[in-house]
């Protein structure tokens, strides 16, 4: 059974790893700490019983009988800030599909949690790719609220930790006016009221009562974010759809936000900033495919930074299957001006820091043992992971992929499977 476990018990859990774990160093030309440290030229990982035990220059000490890797570059491992991995296999088919509940009479508690499944090939996909937490949201059907998203790593184990509810997806922009019933006024009238019915849980529903949006259900699972126990995730895309958002957020200051999309981000960033709101972003997003996005740029992401905002970066054009796209992305945004080290901190430290992951995204003694060595500089390309490793554990370097590669590769005619041939 997959374990739920809240940020305590999880980080409580990897602490209490068996003494019997695997000692490893890791020596790679390049380390990138993302701490203080910066970047160590010649530099050492320990990993010891799933965290990290030590990162210095090449004379750290190697403890005795270690597995030595040796890599070009070794970094923290990548997060996701925002997939669908795991809880879709086939799009097109909805007995594989776990994103999206069109006929059910839920929404704001919906827990994607529920549907994940580490034997998505997509989880082993994203895990060669050097991703090795995502965060997964549902996807809205009914209403603006599509349910509660979590957090998972790509280990593809049955046993995987799962950080469940760890935030609420909400749609507004063009979407949630779709949704609501039309408008842009319909979907804020159809927010403010879901979050009055949220908080007044339970006292409004005691005895039968309803509330103006939401069943008892869905009101209760808002009641964290509506009382600012919860991250709020909203997909808004243009510049006046985040004003609003942002002026949601000063008059509810007590309220923890984050907004993906963020497409024309760039306009009104220096207030983004001024508010610490971190936004996900798609660097690619740069063409005018609906009205929201008229103003988008490959240079929002580098502009967004500049200005102070938290940015992380993710492949929004295909958040199911090719997450781990984001280093490729995240390298074009550097080629549109955005600073390498920002570039990094986009796809590890500011994904971990918007959902509260304590130590994760670093290299540092203490922290969590995500870690990746990669044959070259890892927003190139033509880089690829070459060891990846999960709270201390050397994970799997082989998916369906790479496994059909390997069979068809050399495939001699006495070894392939009988078939029909035309007489």
């Amino acid at each position: 059974m997959i374990r739920k476990l809240m940020a305590g018990v999880a980080i409580a859990a990897v602490a209490a790893m068996g003494a019997s774990a695997e000692t490893y160093v890791l020596e790679g030309k390049k380390v990138w700490t993302g701490t203080g440290a910066g970047m160590i030229e010649n530099g050492v990982v320990v990993i010891r019983d799933g965290v990290i035990a030590a990162v210095g220059p090449s004379t750290t000490p190697k403890p005795e009988g270690a597995t030595v890797i040796s890599a070009e570059w070794v970094t923290p491992g990548l997060i996701s800030a925002f997939s669908r991995t795991g809880i879709i296999e086939v799009d097109a088919e909805d007995s594989t599909n776990d994103a999206v509940a069109a006929m059910s009479g839920f929404s704001a508690s919906l827990d994607a949690s529920d549907g994940f499944n580490p034997d998505d090939t997509a989880v082993d996909v994203s895990r060669l790719g050097g991703v090795t937490r995502v965060a997964v949201a549902p996807q809205p059907s009914t209403n603006l609220f599509a349910g509660q998203g979590f957090i998972a790593d790509t280990s593809g184990a049955q046993d995987t930790d799962i950080k469940s509810d760890a935030f609420t997806f909400i749609t507004l922009g063009e979407g949630g006016a779709g949704l609501a019933g039309g408008s842009r006024p319909a979907a804020w009238a159809q927010l403010r009221a879901a979050f009055e019915d949220a908080r007044a849980y339970p006292t409004r529903y005691i005895a039968g009562g309803e509330g103006d949006v939401l069943s008892r259900r869905d009101a209760e699972a808002l009641a964290p974010a509506a009382r600012g126990r919860q991250l709020i995730l909203i997909d808004a895309r243009s510049a006046s759809d985040l004003n609003a958002v942002m002026d949601l957020a000063e008059s509810n200051r007590n309220l923890k936000f984050a907004i993906l999309g963020a497409d024309e981000g760039w306009r009104v960033a220096d207030r983004l900033a001024k508010m610490k709101i971190p936004v996900i972003v798609d660097g690619f997003s740069n063409l005018p495919s609906s009205f929201s996005q008229l103003a988008a740029t490959q240079e929002n992401a580098a502009r967004l930074s500049k200005a102070g905002v938290p940015v992380a970066i993710v492949n929004l054009d295909d958040s199911t299957h090719l997450a781990r796209l984001m280093t490729q992305i995240a390298g074009n945004a550097v080629a549109n001006g955005m600073d390498w080290d920002e570039a990094m901190k986009a796809l590890t430290i500011t994904p971990a820091a918007i959902y509260g992951l304590s130590g994760y995204g670093i290299l540092a003694p203490g922290a969590h043992a995500d870690v990746v060595a990669w044959d070259g500089d890892p927003l190139e390309v033509t880089t690829n992971a070459d060891a990846v490793f999960i709270d201390g554990e050397q994970q799997d370097m082989t998916s369906r992929q790479t496994a059909l590669r390997d069979r068809y590769l050399s495939l001699d005619k006495k070894d392939r499977p009988y078939a029909y041939v035309k007489p």
